[in-house]
């Protein structure tokens, strides 16, 4: 098969298109002809080395972690799919054109969403729905800040706290203030915005997706007895404030989740925007793209119709 392979740490550059041996499926796995993928803070944290403490890569390796596409065989144990079945979900090694999959992070594809566009969903709708669900556990009624909000991760950690009945500010780069219709936020505040900033009131949670200075700032607006919930590492200010409880959160693949998601974006409930399709060929390009700032998911696709 041909992938895209990694034979060391580094920029774009190392993201290099050739032949690859075709995977290999175990028991309880199936494996996918991928048609797309899609790109990933993650996967640049992989491909430069900044995530080799907890995630590294294993020379010549291969980056990735949303799949769509088609199964072309199944493994002994699995009765749940079938060959030619259309799904998606969460894998490794996804920049290829096949892959092994777990049966289990898998999802057949609903009526009414592309196969290939079903590649922009996986990692991103599951982590904002557990920051909030096994994050956060916000209730309604309660008032929690979605930091990062416009990104996919942020507007489905909206959709799904608004789904608990909360009280969702969404916190945005003031440049991201036209998209806030999309979000069905109850408020919108500019996290650029030192003056706004200040006049927080007092938050039950914040579901956090970014870092540096905006983090330490939103810790300091949850109030005792109230929840820090993060995808990223806590901020260095954490321990100043004892009394509020932080949660890392990691994914976990749920299809059903996956799933309940999807239908939200069929519905025109959660928007997660596609700004860019790739030839899985050029994933050099979509990383460099998604390093600036693309301003929406870039999918590499990796059947023949952008090749």
């Amino acid at each position: 098969m041909k992938a895209v392979v990694i034979h060391g740490y580094g920029g774009p550059e190392v993201l290099k298109f050739e032949e690859a041996p075709d995977p290999v499926i175990g028991a309880d796995e199936v494996l996918v002809r991928v048609t797309a993928t899609s790109i990933n803070p993650l996967d640049l944290a992989r491909r430069s080395g900044a995530a080799q403490g907890f995630f590294p890569v294993q020379f010549p390796g291969i980056v990735g972690v949303d799949v769509s596409g088609t199964v072309l065989a199944v493994g002994a144990d699995v009765d749940n799919f079938s060959v030619g079945d259309r799904v998606f979900g969460m894998a490794h090694a996804t920049y290829a054109e096949l892959c092994a999959a777990k049966a289990g992070n898998l999802a057949k594809v609903p009526d009414g969403i592309a196969l290939e566009e079903a590649a922009a969903l996986p990692l991103v709708t599951m982590t904002g729905n557990q920051l909030i669900s096994v994050g956060t556990r916000t209730e309604a009624g309660q008032t929690v800040l979605v930091s990062g909000a416009a990104g996919g991760v942020g507007r489905s950690a909206v959709f799904t706290a608004k789904g608990r009945g909360a009280v969702v500010i969404a916190g945005i780069l003031k440049k991201h203030f036209s998209q806030a219709d999309e979000l069905h936020a109850d408020q919108m505040i500019a996290t650029d915005d030192d003056d706004a900033m200040a006049n927080l009131p007092p938050l039950d949670a914040v579901a956090n997706a970014v870092a540096g200075k905006t983090a330490s700032q939103l810790i300091a607006k949850v109030k005792t007895g109230g929840v820090f919930a993060t995808v990223l590492t806590p901020p260095p200010n954490a321990a100043d404030f004892p009394g509020v409880k932080v949660v890392p959160v990691r994914v976990r693949p749920d299809p059903a989740v996956l799933l309940s998601m999807a239908q939200a974006v069929i519905k025109g409930d959660l928007i997660i925007p596609i700004s860019r399709k790739l030839p899985l060929k050029d994933a050099a390009e979509g990383h460099a793209a998604a390093a600036k700032g693309s301003g929406g998911k870039i999918l590499l696709v990796a059947d023949n119709s952008l090749q």
